[in-house]
């Protein structure tokens, strides 16, 4: 068991505790714990309580966690569009839905899965047994371009080029309303939501430099098609700054509305174009993928086809 404790802020006043756990937990869901607090492994001021109990603020909640159980990467055959590959790197178009690595609720049938079979083990260890290769992520719910390294030197290579911005990636996406300009930056930090510890937000408290620079690629009643590229590459940046303007991803269930849209699998969001420096080479590389069928479909009814 791995223990946690927890303070009850004041604005935490009046919340039930295994709604504090799960705003607190980013990992717990309030199911988990629920189940939690009645095995008796949640304590309020050293006493267990009821999952209704309410906070007053100012409480100490230790919390003993389970450890996890062990979760091995396996190779899986599961079909992968290879946009671009050598023996250092391999650049795939991910479909949206598909989970990048495996994690807790999603122990298999993810991209690493599918890089682990398609590369026979020839991926580097610099991410760690459950992201081997992996240099960055994109969601789940979000399609397009993904950049894996095969061996150590080409990933500290690539994570060196994300730290400095000259691994450029560009993205396209449908925004709800009516952008005012043709283009702009958005230039605000991003941390953690301070009561939804799931979600990411603009925030001065915590929060690290976030940059994105977008242009109207076209228009539409109540929707606009963009383009954004990315100078910084925080967790949900691009969804994060779409709505802190006013414009979240059309689709996008977490920062938007709350429905989501028939026809489309999560946002309406798209990796479009990747650019970076061979790390053996020295030579640019530039790789584009056609945005998914969905997104296509969309855009011919919006246009009228």
């Amino acid at each position: 068991m791995t223990p946690i404790s927890l303070t009850a802020a004041g604005e935490d006043a009046g919340a039930r505790l295994d709604a504090f756990l799960a705003r607190s937990l980013p990992a717990l869901t309030r199911s988990a714990a629920v189940r939690l607090i009645e095995a008796g492994a949640v304590l309020v001021d050293g006493r267990t309580a009821a999952k209704s109990c309410r906070l007053a603020g100012g409480e100490a909640v230790s919390v003993a966690l389970p450890d996890p159980e062990p979760i091995e990467a396996l190779p899986q055959d599961i079909p992968l569009d290879v946009v671009y590959e050598d023996g250092d790197v391999i650049v795939v178009n991910k479909p949206a839905g598909l989970v990048v690595h495996p994690a807790p609720g999603h122990p298999d049938g993810t991209l690493v899965n599918a890089l682990l079979h398609h590369c026979g083990g020839s991926l580097s260890g610099v991410g760690g047994a459950l992201r081997p290769g992996i240099v960055h992520r994109i969601d789940r719910d979000t399609s397009g371009l993904i950049i894996a390294a095969k061996n150590d030197a080409a990933h500290r290579a690539l994570s060196a080029q994300l730290q400095d911005h000259t691994l450029a990636r560009t993205y396209e996406a449908v925004v709800t309303g009516n952008l005012r300009e043709d283009r702009g930056t958005v230039d605000a930090p991003i941390g953690r939501h301070h009561t939804d510890r799931k979600r990411m937000a603009v925030t001065d408290r915590g929060g690290k430099r976030a940059v994105t620079h977008w242009e109207v690629i076209e228009r539409f009643p109540g929707l606009t098609y963009v383009r954004c590229r990315l100078e910084t590459g925080r967790t949900h940046q691009i969804r994060v700054h779409m709505a802190h303007m006013g414009h979240p991803v059309y689709g996008d269930t977490v920062y938007g509305a709350k429905k989501p849209v028939p026809g489309l699998t999560g946002q309406c969001l798209h990796a479009a174009g990747l650019r970076f420096v061979h790390p053996r080479t020295g030579e640019t590389v530039e790789v584009t993928c056609p945005l998914n069928e969905e997104f296509q479909v969309l855009l011919r009814k919006l246009r009228g086809g």
